[in-house]
């Protein structure tokens, strides 16, 4: 903390002391407003003044000797008032003067237009609801243009009060991630989804290959898991008769922080019986596209400098076809890992340790297709041994019907065609057992529990994970996962 803003914290605190001392209550217990900026610059009629009661943060003042102006913002915007000493008095107006830029000022008045045409209040009552002891970094406006922002990224999210009261566009961008769930629960809701809740704590983590983070319940004496998915739950309820279920969850997995990972984030996951992955691709591009378009006014956007076009329908390329198309690499003619260790050599993608053929595959997807796939694109057809919850084609059983969306270089989600041969299951959680045990700390666990639901007859289904905070980056314009969350887990200081 700088002198100059340690003298700016100790005058503030001084003028706290001085209202007491006029029996002045600094932080009032309550104030009733009746009115926000926004509507009354909506509802404005110069003919008819209307009497206001307002309430907001002071972001400017001009004290001019018996009269002053300031401006007051909600969250619907900014209005002037005008402040005169024969209205609210010489003890009033004093206190008035007193005020800083930060403080919140509730006041009360009529409604008028300027000389200069700016819609203001003239006020006949203040009262000060909430003294701002630290002022606020300074951040002007001209002409529409920002200067000395609130730019230090890390002290953004650190702080994310004092980035919401001074950046407008970070305010815009969460209250456009909160209309985008509240538009995916109305677009799944339409389509007759029940909304559900499945448990964030459990005693085996599935439905991913993520490594979890462990806790303890003391009253049961037992090790349990923050989950890494609500998948088989999900898929518990699909074999108990729910048709349609869906879930706006976070999950939370113990990796590494990154521009498109945070330990705890938001999904969305829903199933459908008698469904398969066609439907879910069919879901996913109607929804995302008729989101841009409701909110964002097209369903062609921009995003880090370049057009992306929504509008359904999006391309398809089986996971071989696109690593053949970017890489030249044909792992249909691959036999061995050998073979594929040196082809991905060739390519230029180092495999630092011993990997199956579709490990490796993993490997060069990541590194040499994923960054090629900017417009919406499905990654279709995985192989089985990557998606140990998928059916398995039936032309050719060593692939499954799965899809990853793609927008941007980006994965935002994950589909299946639902597993639902119990025998199949048991033995690909077998081989994941057998991966765990190897060193492979991201493979599932055996849960006895869901084959045993399974063995009940799950319908045919599809089912369909989406990231949430990864399509807010998408509609707002980062590249960064950490400006989607509005609390996004950093070191301590």
């Amino acid at each position: 903390m700088s002198e100059e803003t340690s003298d700016l914290i100790r005058q503030r605190i001084e003028k706290v002391a001085t209202l007491r001392e006029k029996n002045i209550n600094p932080y009032p217990i309550r104030f009733t407003r009746t009115d926000n900026a926004g509507e009354i610059k909506q509802t404005f009629n110069a003919d008819t003044p209307k009497h206001v009661t307002v309430a907001g943060r002071i972001r400017s003042k001009r004290v001019m000797g018996k009269a002053s102006f300031a401006h007051i913002e909600d969250l619907s915007g900014s209005i002037q008032l005008y402040v005169t000493r024969d209205d609210l008095g010489e003890e009033q107006y004093a206190v008035f003067k007193m005020l800083d830029l930060g403080d919140i000022l509730g006041a009360e008045g009529d409604t008028f237009m300027t000389q200069k045409g700016e819609i203001s209040i003239h006020v006949t009552k203040a009262t000060l609801l909430s003294k701002s002891i630290r002022p606020l970094p300074v951040v002007k406006e001209k002409d529409g243009q920002l200067f000395d922002e609130f730019a230090d990224k890390e002290l953004r999210y650190r702080q994310r009060y004092v980035d919401l009261i001074v950046t407008p566009k970070t305010r815009q961008d969460f209250i456009l991630r909160s209309r985008i769930i509240g538009g995916i629960r109305k677009y799944l809701t339409e389509k007759g989804f029940l909304e559900v809740e499945t448990p964030m704590m459990q005693a085996i983590p599935g439905g991913a290959a993520a490594r979890p983070f462990i806790t303890h319940h003391n009253a049961l004496d037992m090790k349990l898991y923050l989950r890494i998915a609500p998948e088989l739950y999900l898929k518990r309820l699909i074999v108990g008769g729910f048709e349609k279920v869906f879930e706006l969850n976070r999950n939370f997995r113990n990796e590494g922080i990154s521009t498109r990972h945070n330990p705890e984030f938001t999904m969305l996951e829903l199933y459908e019986a008698y469904a398969d992955y066609n439907v879910m691709m069919h879901i996913c591009e109607d929804m995302i596209s008729g989101l841009a378009r409701d909110l964002l006014g097209s369903a062609v956007i921009a995003y880090q400098g370049s057009q992306l076009d929504l509008t359904p329908p999006w391309n398809r390329m089986t996971y071989l076809e696109s690593i053949k198309k970017y890489t030249g690499i044909d792992f249909t003619a691959i036999k061995t890992p050998e073979e594929a260790e040196n082809a991905a050599a060739e390519a230029g993608v180092s495999i630092p340790e011993k990997l199956s053929i579709w490990k490796i595959a993993e490997c060069i997807f990541e590194e040499r297709v994923e960054k090629n796939l900017i417009q919406p694109t499905f990654i279709t057809d995985f192989p089985k041994e990557l998606s140990p919850l998928a059916k398995s084609r039936d032309d050719n059983p060593e692939f499954v019907e799965r899809f990853e969306p793609y927008i941007a270089a980006r994965e935002i989600g994950n589909a299946f065609s639902e597993l639902n041969d119990p025998f199949d299951q048991r033995e690909r959680f077998e081989e994941q057992v057998r991966m765990r045990e190897a060193g492979d700390d991201e493979a599932q666990m055996m849960d006895y529990d869901y084959i045993q639901a399974l063995e009940y007859g799950m319908p045919p289904a599809g089912g369909m994970g989406i990231g949430i905070d990864r399509l807010v980056m998408l509609f707002v314009d980062t590249a960064s996962i950490k400006d989607t969350i509005l609390f996004p887990l950093l070191r301590p200081e």
